[in-house]
């Protein structure tokens, strides 16, 4: 007998070649499962023919729920969607491209049935090259001293998370959204369990360096202000040597008269102060840049396309009270 239902969330961008085989391998794994299932597409403005592949599937099987976005409006977009509209007392996100193994499932719902709210996978960094090792550890170290939150290297979006977990997580209505600082956010009960590092089998990955930069950047600028304190006391520390330079130049003059020191100095400080300048000016504006987008109040996402049955008698009652308004 089913004990409940478990809702997994896929965002798929130009994952034509692996939401089938995706599929296929979820349902093996539920087959040995003591729950109900649902899976969620999100097509987020794919150009090739993964929206054709969902439907073919979601006309087979009434299990397969799709929302299908008007254009491309990013992972973390399709990973709201995916909770404002699934059903299940847990939800599980998983990306499509069969890095993250459904094995893990298993290990989630024990995690979950011994009372976790966030059962999460942190993967080695097995397969990945020396550069992207280095670059991502010193990032982790970075970012772990600067924000409100803990974030594991290793760890991204594929967890299942507590229907109590994800309620906390619809309450945060920030624009700029940043998953895997929200999910640290929430707190609640957490178990990590480990994984190998997985090949893609199919395509490329969607992330390149500058999307990788952006969504750093994201990162740092969404869970503190530590970055606009230390332009503060930069500008307090370079005020104050420069005073103590002012001091110190007078009291040369004085005492040995008229100096010249030459035009490198001067350019020296310039250059210093105007790159000082440049760079707080560049802090406060990535802030600015969020306040102003938070203002706007867009939605997340706008949705072209979908399976799902408004007024159903299992929707939620958060589905019922937003419907096509995000």
């Amino acid at each position: 007998m089913k004990q409940g239902l478990i809702s997994i969330i896929i965002p798929s961008y130009n994952e034509g070649n692996n939401v089938k085989l995706i599929h296929e391998s979820l349902k093996k794994e539920f087959q040995t499962i003591h729950y109900d299932y649902e899976i969620f597409y999100i097509n987020d403005g794919s150009a090739d023919d993964t929206l054709q592949q969902i439907k073919e599937l979601a006309a087979r099987n009434h299990r397969v729920k799709y929302i299908s976005f008007s254009r491309n409006f990013g992972k973390e977009a399709a990973i709201l969607a995916g909770f404002e509209h699934v059903q299940g007392e847990a939800v599980i996100v998983m990306d499509a491209d069969l890095q993250h193994p459904t094995y893990l499932l298993k290990d989630f719902i024990q995690g979950y049935e011994e009372g976790y709210d966030q059962v999460i996978a942190q993967r080695n960094r097995k397969g990945d090259s020396p550069v992207r090792s280095v670059l991502s550890s010193l990032y982790y170290k970075f970012i772990n001293k600067a924000v409100e939150v803990d974030l594991r290297d290793g760890v991204g979006d594929f967890r299942l998370l507590s229907r109590q977990a994800v309620d906390a997580l619809l309450k945060l209505s920030e624009g700029n959204r940043f998953s895997k600082g929200l999910f640290c956010w929430i707190g609640f009960d957490q178990k990590i369990v480990f994984y190998e590092n997985v090949e893609r089998q199919n395509g490329t990955s969607k992330w390149s360096f500058s999307n990788l930069f952006n969504y750093g950047m994201d990162g740092v600028v969404s869970f503190n202000n530590k970055p606009l304190r230390i332009c503060f006391f930069t500008g307090i520390l370079i005020l104050l040597l420069s005073i103590v330079y002012i001091v110190a130049t007078f009291i040369h003059i004085l005492t040995n008269g008229v100096s010249v020191p030459g035009y490198f100095t001067i350019i020296s400080a310039v250059l210093f102060l105007g790159g000082i300048q440049l760079l707080s000016l560049g802090i406060i504006g990535e802030y600015i840049g969020r306040i102003y987008y938070e203002t706007k109040k867009r939605p997340h996402y706008l949705i072209k396309e979908t399976n799902i049955t408004y007024g159903d008698q299992n929707e939620t009652n958060y589905t019922k009270k937003r419907k096509w308004n995000h």
